[in-house]
């Protein structure tokens, strides 16, 4: 067979079909037949760039003679059949050849015949399923199965594929065989980059309202969108997809499908088509209000909780199929994407959107509801009050109209009741929720949070009229005890949004506080006693306890009942247990309310008292603090902690790099703006409270960096003159008398680091001395040591020498006998003398 191969001269066959005249094209014709024969099992790849050369001109002959439609589609056959090698390398070889040939088979399109076009069509699809012929040619092997299709994917011929879509026209079985190629094309991601490149995504929505009694055009243009969208980056396609015309097409076949779909598979690609909605609804660019779409969507959403009959939905009836069901989350779902858009704001209130959610806000008696199953309604319910949260914030007139406060607080009330209620928490938004009320609190005190966020005074005036804060603290009992039993992410997050929403309700509102004060000081202190290991859990502790904090900051300072009772429960005392874990998220904020508490006279009586690990004091761990925030600020300090830089002594390395830049009168110089970003202010200002003096538990270097702290406000000054000198100097030359006061006023600043860097150098001097005398302190001691125990050693020796030498031993005893008798008194005594000495006692002990 391989010499039989060799005998068809493809080089002759390319010079034949250059010919032309009528008594050749017999003989063309013969011999493409003979081609094609010869090569019925498949091409060699040395082959292939001959056979499309010979593809070319058939082409050409064929605008001329349609006699050569056969042979050419016959020819673009053997593209479908494998192809095959004779070494292993030639698929690397003849590679470039191959993908150039692949490609040839796009351009090929450009032929105007409808057969042509649907063989190019069928031998791309023949690449994904590909079968080996019957025959193997003699030394050759089929190259792999998916080469041809990587070598389609070199040559770009997806992108050739779709502009041809314009070639086909309106010929709807071309259309539907060039989609089919482009179905199979579209599973891979860089072909779907080269078809998104040549507009594929506009180009085929605007197929979809085509007329095909089949409905293959849609489930193939639609599986087709589906794929770029999974393989290409989405918010290109969603562009594409994001201009009016295609809005439209969307909107058409979708309600054409609605309407008149019938089978399963209408309902599936109806819900499709729906999800890449969705998609182009995200994109605020598209005109989906423009269109009608977005009121489509909206009316179909809610039709069946508002019951009022609207034109758009006319003749539709909901199956309660499982498709209908999800089709019902989508439109819930596109709800909570249009309330993003202010321009839909209208459309959500005209077509009553807030009612029809609230429908959903109220207790489950039932099994189930409106034909839905208990776990579909169930999950509805959810996923309605999950997007009523997104659509009040917006619309918070129709919200307070709708009385949406009571419904929700109603509903909390059931939430936290004992009525028996056993939740599927089956959904995404049940989550946590199984055999409990958790999942409709949470998402109840959702919708709460956003409402209230917007500091609306009508909506938190009527939440409170209504008993919202008492409501809200038993909420949060409730939560903190079922948290003892079982911590859950979806409790910390009720406890957290109620404390959030408690927070907004209390502020800047003394009587709210005083309310608050009765209950809410007792729930909120157990917050402040929380593990610190539970910090690093990850399931939202961290978010809590920051929340607890923006609690006690809006509810209870500023109010001295409130401050008061705080400070009784050692809440000062919690604070600073806090603080002293140095959490980098959590000192700023625990120092700025330490800063609010000691305007209460209490306060700095409490962190004087207060002690931690290691008998810390509350001064010690503040200088602490402000030695890592320089630290991690890079400001220049030397070993012991002292001033490096005289001019601009607490300056940190950013501002050391930052160069002069002139800024309006109104507007903060750096050295105004790092005041609130650092805690060194809020620090400054609780040693003004409890003074620079007198502080127990300090180390020499802690003095010296308090030395820092006590003159931080003069070199902050110091920083602002220093950035108006530098401004001045930037933008014009001062006059004499304006150079010499910006001078004067920038050495006395100089001066003052000079003080402070005497005053270490003093403080430094004196723990020198101080440890000079400890040292001679301990020498003495040590000497008196030494001393003391030659003499214990020398009585030991004297002792032993009395007990074991007769002579000494007396000579022991007339020595007693002296001092005894020295000791007496010399004065004559009246009355008897007795004698103090036991006869025949030979001791001296």
């Amino acid at each position: 067979q391989d010499t039989q191969l060799r005998s068809v001269d493809l080089d002759h066959v390319i010079k034949l079909l250059k010919g032309s005249g009528s008594d050749l094209e017999k003989e063309q014709l013969k011999t493409l037949k003979k081609v094609v024969k010869h090569f019925e099992n498949g091409l060699p790849l040395k082959n292939v760039a001959q056979i499309t050369k010979i593809l070319n001109l058939c082409a050409e002959k064929m605008n001329e003679q349609e006699a050569f439609t056969e042979p050419l589609c016959e020819l673009i056959k053997l593209f479908g059949l494998p192809f095959h090698k004779k070494k292993s390398s030639d698929e690397v070889n003849y590679s470039v050849e191959v993908s150039q040939s692949i490609a040839h088979l796009g351009y090929l399109m450009r032929v105007p015949s409808s057969q042509v076009k649907i063989q190019i069509c069928k031998c791309i699809v023949n690449f994904y399923n590909m079968e080996l012929p019957g025959k193997l040619l003699s030394g050759y092997q089929p190259t792999s199965a998916s080469y041809k299709i990587q070598m389609a994917e070199v040559g770009g011929l997806a992108e050739t594929l779709v502009l041809s879509l314009a070639l086909v026209g309106s010929q709807l079985t071309e259309k539907l065989w060039v989609l089919k190629a482009l179905q199979h094309l579209s599973t891979s991601a860089r072909n779907c980059g080269l078809m998104v490149k040549a507009q594929a995504a506009s180009r085929l929505c605007l197929y979809l309202n085509g007329a095909d009694p089949s409905g293959q055009l849609v489930f193939r243009c639609s599986e087709i969108l589906w794929n770029l969208l999974e393989n290409t980056a989405k918010d290109e396609v969603v562009n594409q997809l994001s201009s009016l015309e295609c809005v439209h097409a969307l909107k058409e076949v979708f309600v054409d499908l609605l309407l008149h779909g019938f089978r399963h598979c209408d309902y599936q690609l109806r819900n499709d088509l729906l999800v890449i909605a969705t998609l182009v609804a995200e994109n605020l660019a598209a005109p989906m209000i423009e269109s009608g779409f977005a009121e489509l969507l909206i009316v179909l959403a809610t039709f069946t909780e508002v019951k009022i009959s609207n034109p758009l939905v006319k003749g539709f009836k909901l199956a309660y199929s499982y498709e209908d069901f999800e089709m019902k989350k989508l439109l819930f779902n596109i709800i909570g994407i249009l309330s993003k858009d202010h321009s839909a704001a209208q459309l959500l209130s005209e077509n009553h959107v807030i009612p029809a959610l609230l429908h959903y806000v109220k207790p489950n008696q039932k099994p189930g509801f409106h034909g839905w199953s208990a776990a579909q309604y169930e999950e509805l319910q959810l996923h309605a009050i999950a997007v009523l949260a997104s659509v009040a914030a917006v619309l918070v007139e129709k919200y307070l109209s709708c009385r949406a406060n009571t419904v929700l607080l109603t509903f909390l009330e059931w939430c936290v009741g004992q009525d028996p209620f056993s939740s599927q928490g089956n959904s995404f938004h049940g989550t946590g929720g199984r055999g409990n009320k958790l999942a409709q609190m949470r998402y109840s005190l959702r919708v709460l949070r956003f409402v209230v966020s917007r500091h609306d005074d009508a909506v938190n005036v009527n939440l409170c009229d209504q008993g919202a804060i008492s409501q809200l603290l038993d909420i949060l009992k409730y939560a903190a005890n079922k948290s003892k039993e079982k911590e859950s992410t979806v409790l910390l997050e009720i406890q957290a949004d109620t404390l959030f929403i408690l927070s907004i309700l209390c502020e800047n509102d003394l009587p709210r506080k005083e309310l608050f004060s009765c209950e809410g000081i007792a729930i909120l202190v157990q917050f402040f006693k929380m593990d610190p290991k539970k910090l690093y859990s990850g399931l939202g502790h961290n978010c809590l306890l920051l929340s607890a904090l923006d609690c006690l900051w809006s509810c209870v300072i500023g109010c001295y009942i409130a401050e008061d009772s705080f400070i009784e429960k050692q809440g000062i005392f919690l604070l600073l247990d806090l603080l002293a874990l140095k959490e980098k998220n959590l000192c700023n904020i625990i120092l700025g309310i330490l800063v609010e508490f000691c305007d209460n006279p209490k306060t700095t009586l409490h962190m004087s008292i207060w002690r931690g690990k290691r008998d810390q004091t509350a001064a010690n761990l503040l200088i602490q603090l402000w030695r890592q925030e320089e630290f991690d600020l890079g400001v220049k300090r030397d070993q012991y902690g002292m001033i490096v830089d005289m001019k601009r002594p607490i300056a940190t390395s950013f501002q050391r790099q930052q160069k002069v830049i002139p800024v309006p009168a109104n507007c903060s110089t750096f050295a105004i703006k790092e005041i609130p970003e650092s805690i060194r202010a809020k620090i400054y200002s609780l040693f003004c409270k409890l003074g620079f003096e007198n502080l127990p538990g300090l180390s020499t270097k802690d003095f010296v960096t308090l030395a820092i702290i006590q003159r931080y406000i003069d070199f902050k000054v110091g920083e602002v003159w220093s950035e108006i000198c530098a401004e001045i100097k930037e933008e014009f030359r001062p006059i004499t008398s304006d150079e010499k006061t910006l001078r004067d006023i920038s050495k006395a600043s100089e001066d003052i680091g000079k003080k402070v860097v005497a005053l270490q150098y003093k403080l430094l001097e004196s723990q020198h001395q101080h440890k000079i005398q400890e040292e001679e302190k301990t020498y003495k001691e040590i000497q008196a040591t030494r001393t003391q125990r030659e003499r214990i050693n020398k009585s030991w020796e004297n002792f032993l020498a009395r007990t074991s030498n007769y002579e000494a031993l007396k000579k022991a005893k007339r020595l007693q006998d002296i001092e005894v008798e020295a000791s007496r008194s010399k004065s004559r005594l009246y009355g008897p003398v007795h004698s103090t000495e036991i006869k025949n006692l030979h001791i001296t002990v």
